[in-house]
């Protein structure tokens, strides 16, 4: 049998979770700020995070960086990246060269 080392934990919010990770992030607080619909809503958490963080919100905006300088970013995984070419692609874009 293995033990959790998780503990409970009151975000800002007031909301209590459970974590086992030193990450700060309440994932309450994280579900509720998920968008529904956009290439925003199909990454996970970190990822959409990531590109938040850098000023990301628009595939236009997306668009003017390399799949290369999109891995760089601390939470973006290479999982994310077919997701972000089949967004572009569906609205005519691609990444920077």
């Amino acid at each position: 049998m293995t033990t959790s080392n998780k503990t409970i934990r009151t975000c800002l919010r007031g909301h209590q979770y459970q974590k086992s990770s030193d990450c700060p992030t309440c994932p309450i607080c994280e579900q509720e700020r998920k968008p529904e619909q956009g290439f925003l809503a199909v990454l996970s958490a970190p990822a959409r995070r990531a590109l938040e963080h850098n000023g990301i919100t628009s595939l236009e905006q997306l668009a003017t960086y390399s799949e290369k300088e999109i891995l760089q970013f601390h939470g973006m995984g290479p999982a994310s990246l077919p997701k972000l070419r089949a967004a572009l692609q569906d609205n005519g874009l691609s990444f920077k060269n």
